[in-house]
């Protein structure tokens, strides 16, 4: 028998909280986090191998669990028992109360929550459109599904189960303090950011004009630091030259964190860079490949500018590599409207 609806009973004790996907993903996460936070005794966050990095930096988590699930995961792993009877021995040795399952809007919960209540957990909230029978005791759903920036998405899960932010938390992004000193690397503050990479090639610029791009900016004054990690080291150097700082591989996850936290902009892609520029504030020259929709995935909470044409072909398709030659989505971002939308952010931040 399925079981009724509501809130989690009583206040306190062990939540986990589970987002299992990219980095960003997880930052995205964050702001329910700590509605969740706020009211738990206790908050363990369930992340994915490639989103560890980013629940680390979560303000509200008080123990990171990883653990790569396969319907999600680009690379999964196989489903065994083994595997499986992983996860089974790390909620067991957290023993929630209660567990919330963020997903995007593409995601089903049900294979996590089947997982959990395997491994005893007495009470699940989700967002599911598919019917969950007796997985979930809160079946929450979302009212404008279309045009929900994702945080919101994830909060309003939270709220539904009965956790608030606290007074005084304006609901962004954030990450946990005190980040390292990243002053050798980069200079003093006030350089702008170009971070050519992204997670899925659909939603990168093409390396050619990331490279106009830093070129132009150097040309009208800017100090351009270039990023990216250990991977795209390659790129990187091509991309900054002989006219940007290349930091390719030169930082962990908090320590790119604190290069942008120190940026006058940052010009990046839809990508998890995009969403720790705004969990530490700093304005975003969004290169943002319709693919998915800038409604949910644009950096949120912080000042930035949207380029790349939000009507191309490629809309809505999810693609991971661009569906139309020449990716033209954001090919056709020249490098003058990104040292304009650069330009306009510094003075807006300056008026």
């Amino acid at each position: 028998m399925p079981r009724p609806a509501g809130p989690p009973p009583g206040a306190g004790g062990t939540v986990l909280v589970v987002r299992s996907d990219n980095a960003g993903d997880v930052l995205l996460a964050g702001p329910a986090v700590r509605a969740v936070a706020a009211a738990a005794r206790r908050v363990v966050l369930l992340a994915g191998p490639r989103g560890r990095a980013a629940a680390e930096l979560l303000p509200g988590a008080d123990r990171v669990v990883e653990w790569c699930a396969p319907w999600i995961d680009p690379a999964p792993p196989a489903v065994t028992g083994e595997h499986l009877d992983l996860l089974d021995a790390e909620v067991r040795a957290a023993a929630p109360d209660a567990a919330l399952i963020l997903t995007s809007f593409h995601q089903s919960p049900l294979p996590m929550a089947l997982l959990l209540r395997r491994a005893g957990v007495p009470w699940i909230g989700a967002i599911s459109e598919d019917y969950p029978g007796s997985l979930l005791d809160l079946r929450h759903r979302v009212e404008g599904e279309g045009d929900v920036p994702e945080p919101e998405r994830m909060l309003g899960l939270a709220r539904a189960a009965g956790y608030a932010l606290p007074a005084g938390d304006d609901g962004r992004l954030a990450v946990r303090g005190p980040l390292p000193g990243t002053a050798a690397l980069t200079g003093p503050p006030g350089y702008v950011v170009v971070h050519p990479g992204a997670s899925v090639p659909a939603r990168a610029l093409p390396p050619q004009r990331c490279a106009e791009a830093v070129a132009a900016l150097a040309a009208a004054g800017h100090r351009v630091v270039v990023t990216g990690a250990a991977s795209e080291r390659e790129l990187t150097a091509r991309v900054a030259g002989g006219a940007a700082v290349d930091l390719g591989g030169a930082t962990s996850l908090a320590g790119l964190a604190s290069v942008l936290d120190r940026a006058s902009a940052v010009v990046v892609g839809n990508t998890g860079p995009a969403h720790l520029a705004a969990a530490v504030g700093t304005p975003v020259v969004s290169l943002f490949a319709p693919v998915v929709p800038a409604d949910r995935w644009a950096p949120y909470g912080v000042r930035r500018v949207l380029l790349g044409d939000q009507r191309a072909p490629c809309r809505g398709t999810r693609a991971t590599t661009c569906p139309v030659p020449g990716h033209p989505c954001l090919a056709s971002i020249g490098a003058e409207e990104i040292v304009a939308a650069v330009a306009g952010l510094i003075e807006e931040e300056a008026a």
